[in-house]
């Protein structure tokens, strides 16, 4: 059975009746669920965008009562949250357009249009839009994570083969001599170690992305498996 998306909306709307119509259309929405959280000015919009952190995406008013729209979103922005958002017009004004696209605002809707299929395509055209950009960030996060993981253990090895080939050479030597069970069972624990340090380190050279494991707690550790 196929499971619908789920899609928080936060409405940023004065007007209650208009909210009311808002809410009840995207409840007929089959193709996904989106519920809405309704706040009536824009002080409680921020707040709840603030505190509130299952939010996908903001549909808003552009003419609210104390602070609008356009301060709404600088405020937004000002705070680092980062969410999609979508301005509720009362008619198409390309001044508005270019003026809120600036501010990074995904798009912008006249109010007649929430009666129709545009509103419900909208907000989920601008949901997987924020989602592909956010994975592609991700990526190239790691990207840049895992190069510089690279360049550090080129560094190392640099360091470290040379040490580790004469340390397994003399393991090598004295294992060819007579030797106390204990010492040649030492011997044997260095070699084994020294072998297993190569392995991880031929490893972490040939890294090609920085899978991590769990380790103690919140500590996560590269994946060499």
């Amino acid at each position: 059975m196929h499971t619908r998306q789920h899609i928080n909306v936060l409405l940023i709307e004065d007007n209650a009746a208009f909210a009311k119509l808002v809410k009840l259309y995207l409840d007929k929405y089959e193709e996904a669920k989106i519920e809405v959280v309704w706040k009536d000015n824009g002080s409680e919009g921020i707040e709840e965008a603030e505190r509130n952190k299952e939010i996908h995406v903001i549909l808003m008013d552009y003419f609210l009562p104390g602070i609008n729209g356009l301060e709404v979103t600088k405020v937004l922005k000002e705070k680092n949250i980062d969410l999609p958002v979508i301005f509720l017009t009362v008619n198409k004004d390309m001044n508005l357009a270019v003026e809120v696209m600036k501010l990074g605002v995904e798009d912008y809707l006249v109010k007649e249009e929430i009666s129709t299929p545009v509103l419900p395509k909208t907000i989920m055209s601008v949901v997987e839009k924020r989602k592909y950009q956010l994975e592609v960030a991700e990526l190239e996060i790691r990207k840049k994570r895992l190069e510089a993981m690279q360049e550090l253990v080129v560094g190392i090895s640099a360091e470290v083969t040379s040490p580790l080939k004469r340390m397994k050479e003399s393991v090598e030597l004295l294992l060819q001599k007579e030797h106390s069970e204990k010492a040649v069972k030492y011997l044997g624990i260095i070699k084994d170690n020294v072998t297993r340090i190569e392995t991880k380190m031929e490893k972490l050279h040939n890294l090609k992305e920085d899978k991590t494991v769990q380790y103690i707690k919140d500590i996560r550790m590269i994946d060499l498996s």
